[in-house]
Order: C-alpha cells, then structure tokens, then sequence
C-alpha cells in the first residue's frame, strides 16, 4: 500500500497527513492507518494522523484527527496550525481559511511563512478549583472543555514544573487522566508561572498516553483557566512548552494559538508491515 502524505511539527507536536479526498479510507481504515503509521521507530512515527477531506458545510475543508492508539479526537490545535500550513502550500485555501472539525468550524490564518494563528473552539465547560481524590488524597484541578463535543481538559498547578523530571509525574498523570469523575478521560495539564508570568506547560495527552512535546487545545484551556481565575495578565499569555513557544490570545470567550510550524517532509508510505 502506497500513501502519499505531508510530515508536519508544530512546537514539536508533529503530524502526518494525508488528503483522503483522492484516498477515501473510510473511518475504521484510517484507525488502522493512524495506529500504524504513528507508531515510532517501526514507521514513520507521530503524535497524530490528520485526514483531510471534502467540506461537509461553508468550510474551506473538514479536517480529522486520529491519535496514535487510532482514537478519533474532536479537534487538536497544534494540527490544526499545521493543516492550515498544509493547506495554503498546496493552494488548498487562501492565506484565511475555515477548516471544518467534529469539534465545529475554526477560522484560521497565515501570519508569515512559519507562523500561523487558529481560532480554538470557545469553552462550552469551565469548572474552577473541581476537588477530587487522587491516592486519597484531594488534589484541585480546573475542568476545560472546548467545542461541542468538547474536548476535555484539566489544568492543574505543579510548583516547580520546570525543574521537575516527567518520569516521576506519569503516574499521577495517568491517574488524573483516567479519574472515574471524567467519564470522557481527560487530557492533563500541568502548570506553573514563572516571575515574569511566563507559563510553563507539560501536557499528557489522551490517546498518546504520554506527555507530548506540544498540545494545541492544552495550551488554550491552560490560558484560559489562568486568565479567568486572573492569574496570569499579560496579553497574549506566553505558554512554554516541550517542543518551544506558543502564544494564547484570551479575548472573553474566544481562544487563539499562534505559533510556529515546520514542513518536514513530503513523500509515499511504504511500509511493507502494514497490512
């Protein structure tokens, strides 16, 4: 089986994508797909396969999102800067576009050559200081979705996350994502402000089930969160990640990422395993 696709990182979220107009996998193949082709180190490896289909509405396009256990997710940020990147290369859209998701319709934008600008689905859940026990003990998250269906989010302080070694943090963060309370799961969010208000950001992402390098909505419900409960001021909110710098414009209820992404390679999967 050859596949055409695009490899593309955003803060070193990367992603594979394929234009399934002209491939027209149906969902349960591209489960396969994903699960398959994501895997690192047996085929091309990333966090996310992106398929790129015909607009189902007034969009420029319907972009979908399936993680590397194959899970079909409502929206990822990250992707969807890199999709746009995709896109107004290869005269799919013009430098503003809509791309359509299972989450809803978000406008995105061209800024430079690199640099590209979302709008994230508006928050349709937001619950502040949610208690819940962990290992009996009560720990305090903020609960984030966005879009309808949302995509769900916990934003949980950590002191010292800089300096603070991953490994050490799995376990807590498998069971946060996985806590009864949620029944969707959860991605998890951990944060700390640095003097200058800088945010510092370690996302485990559901369906990855490990800290990514970058999580685009992760970073969105982490700004908003900090912004409602006025934690952090400045404008736009500057969210250290993993894989580099993304930037958060908190206007009300409206959330923007803007940051960088990187074309990395153009070619055919042939990889004689998948099946």
């Amino acid at each position: 089986m050859a596949i055409p696709f695009y490899k593309i990182q955003g803060a070193g979220n990367d992603f594979i994508l394929i234009d399934n107009r002209g491939l027209g996998f149906s969902t349960e193949e591209l489960t396969k797909v994903a699960a398959r082709v994501c895997t690192r180190r047996v085929s091309v490896g990333a966090d996310t396969l992106i398929a790129v289909e015909a607009p189902r509405g007034t969009g420029d396009f319907y972009a979908r999102f399936f993680n590397a256990d194959g899970s079909e997710a409502e929206m990822c940020g990250n992707g969807a800067r890199c999709v746009a990147r995709w896109a107004y290369e290869t005269k799919a859209a013009q430098e503003k576009m809509t791309i359509e998701t299972i989450a809803g319709n978000v406008p995105a934008e061209r800024l430079d050559k690199r640099t590209y600008r979302v709008q994230l689905n508006s928050p349709t859940i937001f619950e502040a200081d949610k208690k819940i026990q962990v290992d009996g003990k009560e720990v305090t998250v903020d609960y984030v979705e966005l879009g309808d269906p949302g995509i769900p989010h916990l934003v949980v302080h950590f002191p010292d996350l800089a300096m603070t070694e991953l490994e050490t943090m799995l376990d807590f963060a498998r069971k946060l994502r996985n806590h009864p309370v949620f029944p969707k799961g959860a991605n998890v969010n951990f944060y700390d402000v640095l003097p200058d208000q800088t945010v510092v950001e370690r996302t485990y992402e559901r369906g990855v089930e490990e800290f990514t390098l970058a999580c685009g909505t992760g970073t969105g419900s982490t700004a908003y969160a900090l912004n409602k409960k006025k934690i952090v001021a400045v404008e736009p909110a500057v969210i250290e990640v993993l894989g580099g710098q993304l930037q958060v414009e908190v206007t009300g209820e409206d959330l923007y990422l803007i940051g960088d992404t990187n074309l990395v390679a153009e070619g055919t999967i042939v990889d004689e395993d998948f099946v």
